[in-house]
C-alpha cells in the first residue's frame, strides 16, 4: 500500500447528510485521516445521525476526487494470488462457499449483476464454481477497476448502477458486495437495483457493521471500518433494515457474518498514527495471515453473540 503523501493539496470536499433521514443531523464522534494510502493530508470527520444512527462522513470527497482516492494500488483493483498468497487462497475457498449457498435456487440461465465489482473477485468465483449458464455481469466508476476484470475476461461496464442502459426487471441476484458504503447516495442505488432485478429476485449487501466491539473500542478516530475517506455511510442491522425499506424491497435475511479485517486495520490505523516503526505495522495488513487468523478467533467470538464484524442483507423484489 502506498505509504506517500499526496502533495497536490486538499481534497474538494463536500457537504453530506443521512441518507435515511435526509437530514444533516448527526453528531461528531471520530476525526482521522487517510492511515493507509496517504492519498491526501486532510483531517476527516465522522458524524452520527441522532434520528436513525447511521454513521457518515460530513464533508466527504466530491465525485471528481475518485481517482484520487482510490489510487493504482488500492487493494480491491488487484486482488491476486501473486499479490496476497495464502490469504488470498482462504478468502476465495471462504467467498466461494459463501457465494454458491446463496445462489443454491438460482436456475440455470440466470441473470447476476456485481455492483462495485473492482477487479471480479466474486465474479470470477462464480465464473469458476458456478453454473455454466449463468450470465455474469459487473459494473464499477472505476477505470482501474474495469481494466483490470476485463484483462481477466469478464463482462463488466464502466457506469453506474443508476445507467439507464441497464435492463429492467432482468437480473435474478445483484451483488453489493463492499461496495454500499463507499457511495454517495445508497438510498438511490438500492432503488436502482429494486428497478433491475426481476419480480423475486435478490440483493445481497456486505457491509462494514457499526454495532461491534472493534467499533466501541476504536470509534473514536482509528476504527478500520472508517477507511478514510473512502467509506461515506456505515450501517448496522437497524440502519440496513431502514435503508431495504426506502426502496420497497423484502427483507429476507438480515445477520453479522464474520471478519478480522476492521479488527487489524484498527490496529494498524492506531500504529500508524504513534509513528510506530514499518516492520511493525507491516505485521497487521491483508497480507499477514498469522494477525488475520487471530482476529477471525476473536471476531467469530462477537459472532456468537451476534455482533460480527460485518452486516449482511438479503432483501427480495416483491413479486
Amino acid at each position: 500500500m502506498g505509504n506517500q503523501a499526496n502533495r497536490e493539496g486538499p481534497l474538494h470536499l463536500v457537504m453530506a447528510q443521512c441518507c435515511l433521514c435526509e437530514i444533516d443531523n448527526g453528531d461528531p464522534i471520530a476525526t482521522g485521516e487517510d492511515f493507509e494510502y496517504r492519498v491526501t493530508q486532510d483531517t476527516f470527520v465522522a458524524v452520527r445521525c441522532r434520528r436513525c444512527g447511521l454513521v457518515y462522513l460530513n464533508r466527504r470527497p466530491a465525485d471528481d476526487e475518485l481517482d484520487r482516492i482510490y489510487p493504482a494500488d488500492y487493494h480491491a483493483f488487484q486482488f491476486s494470488p501473486e499479490k496476497f498468497g495464502l490469504v488470498h487462497r482462504v478468502r476465495r475457498r471462504l467467498e466461494a462457499r459463501r457465494l454458491l449457498k446463496l445462489c443454491a435456487v438460482l436456475p440455470a440461465n440466470a441473470r447476476i449483476l456485481d455492483v462495485g465489482c473492482g477487479d471480479g473477485f466474486h465474479l470470477g468465483l462464480l465464473r469458476e464454481f458456478g453454473k455454466p449458464g449463468w450470465v455474469l455481469e459487473g459494473i464499477d466508476l472505476s477505470e482501474r477497476a474495469v481494466a483490470a476484470a476485463r484483462r481477466a475476461a469478464l463482462h463488466v461496464k464502466l457506469g453506474e448502477i443508476e445507467n439507464p442502459h441497464l435492463p429492467d426487471a432482468a437480473y435474478h441476484l445483484i451483488l453489493l458486495i463492499a461496495t454500499i458504503e463507499h457511495v454517495g447516495n445508497p438510498v438511490s442505488v438500492l432503488r436502482a437495483a429494486a428497478r433491475l432485478l426481476r419480480p423475486g429476485g435478490r440483493v445481497l449487501i456486505v457491509t462494514d457493521n457499526t454495532a461491534t466491539l472493534d467499533f466501541r473500542l476504536w470509534s473514536r478516530r482509528h476504527w478500520g471500518g472508517y477507511h478514510f475517506p473512502r467509506h461515506w455511510n456505515l450501517f448496522n442491522l437497524e440502519t440496513l433494515r431502514k435503508l431495504a425499506g426506502k426502496a420497497s424491497l423484502e427483507v429476507e435475511s438480515l445477520q453479522t457474518i464474520v471478519s478480522p479485517v476492521n479488527w487489524v486495520f484498527s490496529i494498524r490505523n492506531l500504529l500508524v498514527d504513534r509513528g510506530a516503526p514499518s516492520w511493525l505495522v507491516n505485521r497487521f495488513s491483508l497480507k499477514t495471515p498469522v494477525t488475520l487468523g487471530i482476529f477471525t478467533l476473536v471476531d467469530a467470538a462477537c459472532q456468537m453473540a451476534g455482533h460480527g464484524a460485518l452486516a449482511r442483507l438479503i432483501a427480495r423484489r416483491p413479486e
